[in-house]
């Protein structure tokens, strides 16, 4: 496993990390097994959060006994010290450990004041001061808070999406991060599983020395696919390169990147799965799509509101309700020509 510094942290991790999001839909078991499958395939950086539901709680049953020999990070949504605080115990706990390698402030709309007593820096420092954690960081989907925070430099790392959809001004933050040796985190590496090549898009990131991609795994096939590319790792080239321009051109402009921040819909609506389905559809076996389950999920769009409540929450200001009927539309074409 190739090694890479994450900035000043100084933290030495493998370059192919894992990322937790996707075991919140494996049973215990099966998570167990595909979380000491990476262990043993090299794998010593593990990204999950509070809000993942039970992946925390999966991380400590499959690494606890090899808990020296990993590095957890993890992430609170709270909005106060005394959230935060609470949100770690929590975390600690489940995770089997008695510190967290890296914990980071999760999506905030705003950076927190550090000069507030009670705010969420205070938090960080307070942990970070008892030993509860040994670094802070900060996630974001908001190119300019994430710039915020990089020149702060109150951060130590910054974990933001990047992927080879990625524009120059994104890949202009990698660049101040290297700077101002603030480690960056890449989230979303396969664009939320739109990107058609897992070759061209880690041959992509492994160009960028400074950028650790976390890659959200769910099956020991898609596990055994991005530790070949360590092994061996693929280059951007040839047929690779026309793959990644052909998703560039394809997927330009506005699209759902399912970063799910939309949810909950008050009509139940999976919008960052529905908000997409045209897409989805393009790029994946359709027949799990185009199941009776799904067809009921969709027939749900008839049922917004445009209450204006996922706009709002949108980071990349989209128009969700605006997409949903287009992908409605779409869907019900897809399913009269089948």
């Amino acid at each position: 496993m190739q090694k890479m510094r994450l900035g000043r942290t100084e933290l030495s991790v493998g370059r192919t990390a894992f990322g937790a999001l996707p075991i919140q839909r494996l049973d215990a078991d099966g998570a167990v097994r595909l979380l000491r499958q990476a262990f043993e395939g090299g794998v010593d950086f593990f990204d999950t959060a509070r809000g993942y539901t039970d992946s925390e709680e999966k991380l400590g049953l499959a690494l606890a006994d090899v808990r020296d020999r990993v590095l957890l990070a993890t992430k609170t949504p709270a909005r106060d010290r005394k959230g935060l605080l609470q949100d770690l115990e929590t975390s600690l706990g489940k995770l089997k450990t008695d510190h967290v390698d890296l914990y980071q402030l999760h999506n905030p709309e705003t950076l927190p004041d550090p000069a507030d007593p009670e705010g969420l820096y205070a938090g960080l420092v307070e942990a970070k001061a008892k030993g509860l954690v040994r670094h802070f960081g900060i996630t974001n989907h908001r190119l300019a808070l994430a710039r915020e925070a990089v020149e702060s430099g109150l951060y130590e790392t910054v974990q933001y999406p990047l992927n080879l959809l990625s524009t120059p001004e994104e890949l202009q933050l990698v660049a101040r991060c290297r700077e101002k040796d603030v480690g960056f985190i890449a989230m979303k590496a396969m664009s939320g599983g739109l990107l058609s090549s897992a070759a061209a898009a880690f041959a992509f990131l492994r160009r960028l020395e400074n950028v650790l991609p976390i890659w959200g795994v769910q099956r020991v096939s898609e596990l055994d696919e991005f530790l070949s590319y360590e092994a061996s790792p693929p280059d951007l080239s040839g047929d690779l390169a026309a793959a990644m321009e052909k998703d560039r051109a394809e997927l330009s402009g506005s699209f759902c990147r399912a970063c799910g921040y939309c949810q909950p819909c008050p009509e139940g609506i999976p919008i960052s799965m529905a908000a997409r389905m045209t897409l989805l559809l393009g790029r994946a076996p359709e027949a799990g799509f185009l199941s009776p389950e799904w067809q009921e999920k969709m027939a749900l769009i008839e049922h917004c509101q445009d209450c204006g409540q996922c706009s709002a929450r949108c980071p990349y200001h989209l128009d969700p309700p605006s997409m949903l009927r287009t992908n409605l539309a779409d869907y019900r074409k897809r399913l009269a020509g089948r």
